[in-house]
C-alpha cells in the first residue's frame, strides 16, 4: 500500500493553548474557552478557526478520493478535531453543527461513503470493523 503525508491533515493549531491542560486553558482563557464551547467561531489562543482547518483538510481528502478505483478504499489518518471538521465539511453541514458529530476516541475511526446525493456518514467513532447497513436507501 502506498502511504503519503500531507500537512493539510495536521491537527488544529491552537496558538497559546498549545501544550496546556484543560484546567490551564480555562484558567487563562476562560472567556475565549466559553465562547468556543458555545459554538462561536473562536481563534483558540490566536490559532486557527475550525472552518480554516476544514478549508485545508477536506480538499486533501477529496483529491485522493477522486483517484480511487471503483470500490477502492482511502484511509485518512489525522487528529480528532481535523477529522471531525473534515467530515462536517464533506457532509455539507454548517460549521455550527460539526460539534454534534462528537469526538473521536483514540484508535477509532469513521467511515464515509458516497451516496446518490453526496457523502454519507456510515459509522462514527467505530472500534470494530464496519458491517453492511441493511436498508433500502443505498
Amino acid at each position: 500500500m502506498e502511504v503519503g503525508y500531507d500537512t493539510g491533515l495536521r491537527e488544529t493549531f491552537a496558538g497559546d493553548w498549545q501544550g496546556l491542560t484543560h484546567e490551564e486553558i480555562v484558567a487563562r482563557f476562560g472567556d475565549q474557552y466559553t465562547a468556543w464551547k458555545r459554538g462561536e467561531p473562536v481563534r483558540r489562543g490566536g490559532g486557527e478557526l475550525e472552518t480554516e482547518v476544514a478549508d485545508r483538510a477536506a480538499p486533501v481528502v477529496l483529491h485522493h478520493a477522486e483517484k480511487l478505483p471503483d470500490n477502492g478504499t482511502l484511509v485518512v489518518v489525522s487528529h480528532g478535531g481535523t477529522i471531525r471538521t473534515t467530515i462536517g465539511r464533506l457532509l455539507g453541514l454548517e460549521s455550527r453543527h460539526w460539534e454534534g458529530l462528537g469526538g473521536l476516541s483514540n484508535c477509532c475511526w469513521s467511515v464515509l461513503g458516497e451516496g446518490a446525493r453526496g457523502w454519507r456518514l456510515l459509522e462514527h467513532n467505530a472500534g470494530t470493523l464496519p458491517e453492511p447497513v441493511l436498508g433500502d436507501d443505498d
